[in-house]
């Protein structure tokens, strides 16, 4: 291994998971920027979802299940579904019911 790829791994490591993700996704997008070769995108780990889980948690473990996705591009929709809930009294399994499908839909579109 080269000496820069060993400082980057020991930056990464040092990185709380969160900043992980972002400084692989980051990664992720330079490498398809570059055009030298397409990504190949392994399907997301899932995370079990729990029976009494709350709004703001599913939105958390969505988005440590896709990593990949630009989460900033999806503040918007995940505001609005929050909005669904808090204000306007949605449930909130339905709540996440349509944000594990935005966050799968928008994998999806990744992929393609």
């Amino acid at each position: 291994m080269k000496r820069d790829e060993k400082d980057l791994l020991n930056l990464f490591r040092a990185l709380p998971p969160e900043q992980q993700d972002t400084l692989f996704s980051f990664a992720e997008f330079l490498a398809a920027r570059s055009g030298d070769a397409p990504l190949e995108w392994a399907e997301p780990e899932p995370i079990p979802r729990p029976t009494e889980e709350k709004v703001v948690h599913a939105i958390k473990r969505l988005r440590k299940t896709y990593p990949m996705l630009d989460h900033s591009k999806m503040l918007y929709e995940v505001s609005e579904c929050m909005t669904q809930h808090v204000v306007q009294g949605k449930a909130a399994i339905e709540v996440i019911d349509q944000l594990e499908g935005m966050f799968r839909s928008r994998f999806e579109v990744l992929k393609k």
